[in-house]
């Protein structure tokens, strides 16, 4: 009997056929547009209650709750490389694997990086706006060089590393933060690793690129965001729960920040699944993130685009790719991109 594989958060035709295409010789595949979280997987349990592999995306909610009713599950792929949304310790209890997909972007989220920097700098979103309504003239829209300027990366991994190489293009100086230093590829991208406080104060444009875990929640907060440097821009295409939305907003308001480029946001799946409000089990505090993103929308020196920073046609080839053989592997007893 083939082993099954529920997919969750698949919508577009071609991803489903492309792993049907790879994978239904060998295994039972089940196709599903909806997240999985606790609010709904019950009605799901009659669909995966025998699911031996569970493949999802940043939107499901992995909870120990939800793996109850998946008792023949051994591997959960996810289609992303943060994993936050995945209750690992729950995981390793029960003894199901989690893979990931560490490497598919780089280049891609640094390109997104750099749009949203484009769109503050120059003011292309208040450019447009203005020209779809007819409105010709160049009043209020002067940007400034990004030659010259100093950019902070804070987290110099594999999309922030990107991201340098694509600053040093455009002439920008940078300081970067991260835990693990890497000294020699600072020589060689010219680059200078400080203190998060220093890129704080310093930066002309602060641009994050951490993983989310218990050390970086709300990495920018109330209190260091005192310290940016006045005018600066943020950026976030990593994980919105790594800045306090109450902090970003405080900030625009009081001009310490002068405009905000964001592709992901703070509790963000509650915007794409607006019905969850109305859920008994919906938390006040998620509630309230609700409202800070709203603000945030509505905002002219914000920029958001709706987590799209992974998503080209090449990023995502690559990410369908790796799926595929994390899933192959595991089932060969040899598992690789284990979390």
């Amino acid at each position: 009997m083939k082993s099954k594989i529920s997919f969750f958060e698949i919508q577009a035709k071609q991803e489903k056929d492309y792993f049907r295409k790879s994978l239904r010789k060998d295994f039972s595949l089940s196709f599903l547009e909806d997240t999985l979280t606790e609010e709904n997987f019950e009605k799901f349990k009659g669909e995966i209650e025998d699911t031996e592999v569970l493949c999802v995306f940043v939107y499901s909610e992995i909870t120990d709750k939800v793996l109850e009713i998946m008792p023949n599950l051994k591997l959960i792929a996810t289609r992303s490389t943060g994993y936050d949304h995945i209750d690992v310790e729950a995981c390793k209890k029960r003894d199901i694997m989690v893979s990931n997909v560490p490497v598919y972007g780089e280049n891609t989220v640094a390109e997104h990086t750099f749009a949203l920097i484009l769109a503050l700098s120059r003011n292309v979103h208040k450019a447009y706006f203005r020209s779809a309504r007819e409105k010709y003239d160049i009043k209020g829209l002067q940007g400034f060089d990004l030659k010259d300027k100093t950019l902070g990366v804070i987290g110099a991994g594999h999309i922030g590393l990107h991201v340098i190489r694509m600053a040093k293009g455009f002439g920008m100086d940078v300081l970067a933060y991260d835990v693990n230093k890497q000294p020699f590829l600072a020589e060689i991208l010219d680059f200078n690793y400080v203190p998060l406080e220093r890129v704080l104060k310093e930066s002309d444009v602060i641009t994050l690129h951490a993983p989310l875990n218990e050390h970086t929640h709300y990495l920018i907060n109330k209190e260091n965001i005192k310290l940016v440097k006045k005018g600066a821009l943020l950026v976030n295409t990593a994980r919105g729960e790594l800045i306090d939305t109450e902090a970003l907003l405080m900030a625009l308001e009081e001009g310490i920040i002068s405009g905000a480029g964001l592709d992901v946001l703070e509790g963000e799946n509650i915007i794409q699944e607006e019905h969850r409000l109305f859920s008994p089990q919906f938390p006040q505090d998620t509630l309230q993130k609700f409202v800070r993103n709203q603000l945030l929308l509505n905002r002219e020196d914000v920029v958001i685009t709706p987590h799209i920073g992974f998503y080209s046609r090449e990023a995502i080839q690559r990410i369908r790719r790796t799926t595929v053989k994390n899933i192959r592997s595991f089932l060969r007893g040899s598992p690789r991109y284990v979390v």
